[in-house]
């Protein structure tokens, strides 16, 4: 893609591409954490659930706003900081937006099957 000349970059390229996906990776790394140890449980299901689809919607933001930079012209650096985290995360964020829920309709069937045993 040609670069217009008139084009300046949101944020220079060679020091703060890495920003939002190492942001971004801290944050679900810690949240699958969280996911990891308490939906089994079947504890926290509110804050998980919503801190999770928040976790999606910032993907989706990042994932946008990177193909309006790619769209503008911004520099490789832009875009692709920008894009690439953005990508990753609406697919693998989403797809396991499915298991965390179906974990947590298991755990509620399990507390009703063991009062149904007393």
């Amino acid at each position: 893609m040609i670069q217009p000349l008139f084009v300046t970059a949101w944020f220079d390229p060679n020091q703060y591409a890495w920003i939002p996906g190492t942001a971004y990776g801290v944050a679900a790394g810690l949240m699958g954490g969280l996911v990891g140890w308490l939906v089994p449980r079947g504890r926290a299901r509110e804050f998980i659930l919503r801190a999770w689809f928040t976790l999606w919607a910032v993907a989706v933001a990042l994932l946008i706003v990177g193909l309006v930079a790619l769209i503008n012209g911004q520099p490789w650096g832009v875009w692709y900081g920008l894009l690439l985290p953005g990508a990753v995360g609406t697919l693998v964020v989403g797809a396991n937006s499915v298991v965390i829920l179906k974990r947590y309709r298991e755990v509620e069937e399990r507390r009703v099957a063991a009062k149904d045993l007393l």
